[in-house]
C-alpha cells in the first residue's frame, strides 16, 4: 500500500457515465436502441440454424454490451463492480477478436469458392473449417485474457467514472494513474494481431476475388459473384474500420465523445448487416 499514490482509492466499482450529458433524451435513446437490439436478436434467431457458430458469437458479442447500455438509460446509479467491468471487457475483446478472425476465414472461403470453384470441396473440408473456427476462438480468448489482465492490474486513482457506455479499453486505460506506456504497447500489439493482420488478409483475398470476377464473361455471373461477397465486404470494412480507429492509436488521442459514437456503429449497426449474404 505504501507504494501506491496518495490519491489512490480502493473503490471496488466503476461508474458508467454513458450518455449522461443527454439527460433529456435518455428515454428516446432507450427506445431506439431497444428496438435495434430486438431486431438484431430476431435476425440472429432466424438464421441461427444456418450459421450456428458465427451467429452464436455475434449474439454473445452484442449481449455483452447492449443490455447493460439499455439498463443504464433507465438507471440513475449506473454502477458496475470492478470484476464485472473486467469480465465485460474480457468477453467483448474475446468475442470481437474471434469475430475478426472468422471474418478473415470467411474471406478465404469466398476466395476458394470464386477463384478455385472446382477444388472447393477438396480444399475447404469439414476438418479444415473446424480447425479454423477453433483457432479463431482460442486466439480471441487467449489474447483478450492477457490484455484484460494487464489493464486491470493498473491502479485507478480519484475518479472511477468511465466516460463511455461500457468498459472499453481506451476509456478504462484513461483512468489509470500510473505509467501506461507498456500497456499501450500491449494494446497496440494485440490490435495488430486481431485487427490489422486479418484485415490485410481480407483485402488480399478480395484483390484476387475481384480480379477473378472481372474475368467472368457473363454479366449475370459477375453480378451473382459480386452479390455473394458484398455483404461480407461491407461488414468487414465497418467492423475493422471502426475498431482500427479506436484501438490503434496512443492514449493521448483518446476522445470520449467520438469513441462513443464510433462504438455505437460496431456494437449496434454492424450486426444488422448479417448474415453476410450467406
Amino acid at each position: 500500500m505504501g507504494l501506491l499514490p496518495k490519491n489512490h482509492t480502493l473503490n471496488s466499482e466503476f461508474i458508467i457515465l454513458g450518455f449522461g450529458n443527454l439527460a433529456g433524451l435518455q428515454i428516446f435513446f432507450f427506445g431506439l436502441f431497444l428496438a435495434m437490439h430486438l431486431v438484431t436478436l430476431a435476425g440472429h434467431t432466424t438464421i441461427v440454424l444456418i450459421t450456428l457458430f458465427d451467429s452464436t458469437i455475434e449474439i454473445c458479442y452484442i449481449l455483452v454490451i447492449v443490455p447493460n447500455m439499455l439498463a443504464n438509460f433507465l438507471s440513475r446509479s449506473q454502477r458496475m463492480p470492478f470484476l464485472g467491468c473486467a469480465l465485460q471487457m474480457h468477453l467483448f475483446i474475446a468475442l470481437g477478436g474471434a469475430e475478426c478472425f472468422l471474418l478473415a476465414v470467411m474471406a478465404y472461403d469466398r476466395f476458394v469458392a470464386i477463384c478455385n470453384p472446382l477444388r472447393y470441396s477438396v480444399i475447404v473440408t469439414r476438418a479444415l473449417c473446424l480447425q479454423m473456427l477453433t483457432l479463431a476462438c482460442i486466439s480471441g480468448f487467449a489474447l483478450s485474457l492477457i490484455l484484460t489482465t494487464l489493464i486491470f492490474l493498473l491502479p485507478f486513482c480519484q475518479s472511477h467514472k468511465i466516460n463511455h457506455f461500457f468498459c472499453d479499453i481506451p476509456a478504462v486505460l484513461f483512468l489509470a494513474c500510473s505509467d501506461t506506456r507498456a500497456n499501450e504497447i500491449a494494446v497496440f500489439l494485440v490490435c495488430l494481431l486481431i485487427l490489422l493482420v486479418p484485415f490485410l488478409l481480407i483485402l488480399l483475398s478480395y484483390t484476387f476475388i475481384i480480379a477473378a470476377i472481372l474475368k467472368i464473361h457473363s454479366a449475370e455471373g459477375r453480378s451473382k459473384a459480386f452479390s455473394t461477397c458484398a455483404g461480407h465486404l461491407l461488414v468487414s470494412v465497418l467492423h475493422y474500420g471502426c475498431a482500427i480507429f479506436i484501438y490503434i492509436r496512443p492514449k493521448s488521442c483518446y476522445t470520449p465523445e467520438q469513441d462513443k459514437i464510433v462504438s455505437l456503429i460496431y456494437t449496434n449497426v454492424t450486426p444488422h448487416a448479417l448474415p453476410y449474404d450467406l
